[in-house]
C-alpha cells in the first residue's frame, strides 16, 4: 500500500511526522507538505502560478518534500508529481487543533484531504484538539509550550488504516474526518455525524476598547479613524448528541465521521 500524508500546518509541524509514524509498518509512505502553516485556507489551489518545491528532513532523518503552495496543492503536487504511482490513500494532518462540523470546508486539513477524494484517492483529514487546560506547560525557564501528546491520535489512526486495508472503505464513503481530543476519559471511538458549526464569528473594529488585544496596536485617538475591522470566533459551546462535536467536548472521546465529498442530497423525490 502506497500512502501520501500531508498537513496544513507545514512539513516540519510535529503532527505530519506524527501521522508517519503512526502507519509506516503498515505502508510505504511519501511526505508532500506546505513549506509554512496554511490553516484556514479551505481548498485554495494555485492555478497557474509558479510554486517551489525542496527535499527536506523530517526529525527522524527520513526524507520530505516542502511546497509554497495551499495543501491542497502540495496534495495534488505529491500525487501527480513527486509519486511514481496514484497512492492507495491520502492523510492530512495531524493537525494541531480541531476540525468538525459544517465548518470543515473552511479547513486546510479537510480541504486537502477533498483534493485528494477528487483525484479519486480516499483520504483521511486528522486533528488533535490541543485541551488548553492540560495540553500547555511551562519549562524550567518558566516559558510556556505546547506539549503535543500524540499517542492516542496515533493509535486510533494506526487502527483505522489498518481496517482500511483489510476490509476498505464502507460504500458512498470516501473520506473520513478524525478528532482525538488530547484530555480524553475514553479511548472508545465513536461515529458521529457533522455539527451544525464549530464557531461563533463576530467582526470587531478598531473602537472595541474590550478587544483591542487583539490588534497589534493601542487603540489611542490616532487610529480610530482607520477603519480597521476583524472577524473574530470562539468555539461553539453546545453540540447535538451523536455529534462529532458531542463526542470530542462532552464524552471527550474520540470522534470518527464519514463523509462524501459528493454534496448532493440524493432523495431528489422529496424536493
Amino acid at each position: 500500500m502506497n500512502i501520501l500524508i500531508s498537513n496544513d500546518d507545514g512539513v516540519f509541524a510535529p503532527g505530519i511526522l506524527a501521522a508517519k509514524q503512526a502507519v509506516e509498518d503498515l505502508a510505504n509512505v511519501t511526505v508532500v507538505a506546505p513549506d509554512k502553516n496554511n490553516s484556514s485556507v479551505g481548498r485554495r489551489i494555485s492555478l497557474f502560478k509558479h510554486l517551489k518545491i525542496d527535499s527536506c528532513e523530517l526529525e527522524d532523518g527520513s526524507l520530505a518534500y516542502s511546497v509554497s503552495g495551499s495543501p491542497a496543492d502540495a496534495v495534488i503536487v505529491g500525487v501527480d508529481y513527486v509519486m511514481d504511482e496514484k497512492p492507495d490513500l491520502v492523510i492530512t494532518g495531524i493537525n494541531a487543533g480541531v476540525n468538525i462540523s459544517c465548518d470543515i470546508t473552511s479547513s486546510g486539513t479537510v480541504c486537502a484531504a477533498f483534493e485528494a477524494v477528487s483525484l479519486g484517492i480516499p483520504a483521511i483529514a486528522v486533528s488533535l484538539f490541543i485541551d488548553p487546560n492540560t495540553s500547555y506547560r511551562q519549562d524550567e525557564n518558566g516559558e510556556w509550550y505546547v506539549d503535543y501528546d500524540f499517542t492516542l491520535t496515533k493509535k486510533v489512526l494506526h487502527d483505522l488504516v489498518l481496517k482500511i486495508i483489510n476490509e476498505g472503505f464502507p460504500d458512498n464513503v470516501n473520506l473520513f474526518n478524525l478528532n482525538v481530543p488530547s484530555n480524553y476519559e475514553s479511548e472508545d471511538v465513536k461515529i458521529t455525524y457533522l455539527s451544525h458549526n464549530m464557531i461563533d464569528k463576530k467582526v470587531i473594529d478598531n473602537t472595541d476598547k474590550e478587544k483591542e488585544e487583539f490588534f497589534n496596536y493601542s487603540l489611542d485617538e490616532n487610529h480610530e479613524s482607520d477603519n480597521l475591522i476583524m472577524i473574530t470566533s470562539n468555539l461553539v459551546k453546545e453540540y447535538g448528541e451523536g455529534s462529532d462535536g458531542y463526542a470530542l467536548f462532552v464524552e471527550k472521546r474520540p470522534s470518527l465521521t464519514p463523509l462524501n465529498i459528493n454534496m448532493t442530497y440524493w432523495d431528489l423525490n422529496e424536493f
